[in-house]
């Protein structure tokens, strides 16, 4: 039997013919009756993925901790919105607020689309107020955004380059009744140089909010903290890829019932905030950020008043999160500010 959403792509392709693979991850994770995010809660161990925040609390106590320090950087404002981009079940806002309560008077903003994701965030934070976008966000204080795991599942595009050429890759219908890759026919004009067959993506969506927050904090004030996987140099290469049941999958198999992901170009995004108007600082490991911040302190105040199991998952936490064979190197970490403000805690060198 067919899925729903494979078929409707199917049919979408027939009509207009082979289409990008922006218009497909959009299709399979946003689609409003059968996309992975409006029909599917999969963050957790009984899901298809594992984020940082679930796997263990010090993550978001720790980047509460970097949020109240930014507010106290920028002069203590009486108020000021604490932003969380794709905040999955609203786990790392609940242990950021738990440690700022008393710090910082953090008004928790989400921006998330998912009805179904909105339904788990208000069990984890009751106060939070939600926006479907970040055109949507409050104009009438400073914003302090953070985003992990949330620039990866932007809808990318490819393009390879062939013959001297680059075309887009795209999606087409196959004659088995399933779906692959295919290159346009009509090249585009890309100043890059690469050997044959190098493939180069690119998120229009990624930098559209770069370039959105640029203008929101330059009027407002403020910080991010984008926390997400991919190198910290450009580069080429095919990213794309589905996870389902923590397992990797093919991601033009079953869309709609996989998540989709690429690496993030973490130097291209800090050059179009840059040219935005803001400070960037980083990309640097995750490890490297959590250990600047403390995580081995709080993981041994953690371990002090646990059990001897307890102990040992939270040793197990500490390496997943910051080891180099783990999460540590694998994740890089890019902070944004003001132009000529001083780096962020965690990012002075």
């Amino acid at each position: 039997m067919t899925a729903p959403l494979l078929e409707l792509i199917r049919r979408r392709i027939a009509a207009e013919g082979p289409i990008s693979l922006s218009d497909y991850m959009a299709e399979c994770l946003l689609h409003p009756q059968f996309g992975y995010y409006t029909t599917r809660t999969s963050i957790g161990a009984a899901g298809d993925f594992i984020t940082a925040p679930e796997i263990s609390q010090m993550f978001g106590e720790l980047l509460g901790l970097w949020a109240a320090d930014c507010w106290q950087r920028m002069g203590a404002p009486p108020h000021c919105y604490l932003v969380e981009l794709g905040p999955g079940r609203g786990t790392l806002m609940q242990d950021a607020l738990r440690v700022t309560r008393k710090a910082a008077p953090f008004a928790p903003l989400f921006v998330e689309a998912s009805p179904k994701l909105r339904a788990l965030q208000a069990q984890a934070v009751p106060d939070a107020i939600w926006c479907p976008e970040i055109d949507a966000l409050p104009e009438d204080a400073p914003l302090i955004v953070l985003g992990n795991e949330f620039l990866d599942a932007l809808p990318i595009k490819q393009y390879q380059y062939q013959h001297g050429a680059w075309r887009e890759r795209r999606i087409d219908a196959s004659d088995d009744g399933g779906l692959h890759v295919v290159l346009s026919r009509d090249a585009f004009p890309l100043a890059r140089e690469a050997p044959e067959g190098g493939i180069w993506e690119t998120s229009p969506a990624s930098h559209a909010v770069i370039e959105a927050l640029g203008a929101r904090l330059q009027a407002q004030g403020g910080a991010a903290l984008f926390i997400d996987y991919g190198p910290a140099e450009s580069g080429f290469g095919d990213s794309f890829q589905a996870v389902r049941g923590h397992a990797y999958a093919d991601p033009l198999a079953s869309p709609g019932e996989a998540d989709l992901t690429a690496h993030v170009d973490f130097q291209s995004l800090a050059q179009t905030a840059r040219r935005a108007g803001l400070g960037t600082h980083g990309p640097i490991g995750q490890g490297t950020l959590l250990k600047r911040l403390g995580i081995e302190l709080r993981a041994q105040q953690l371990k002090n008043r646990a059990t001897p199991d307890q102990a040992e998952a939270i040793g197990a936490a500490l390496h997943r999160l910051t080891a180099d064979d783990a999460m540590g190197r694998l994740f890089q970490a890019l902070a944004l500010t003001l132009r000529d403000a001083p780096p962020p805690a965690g990012f002075a060198s």
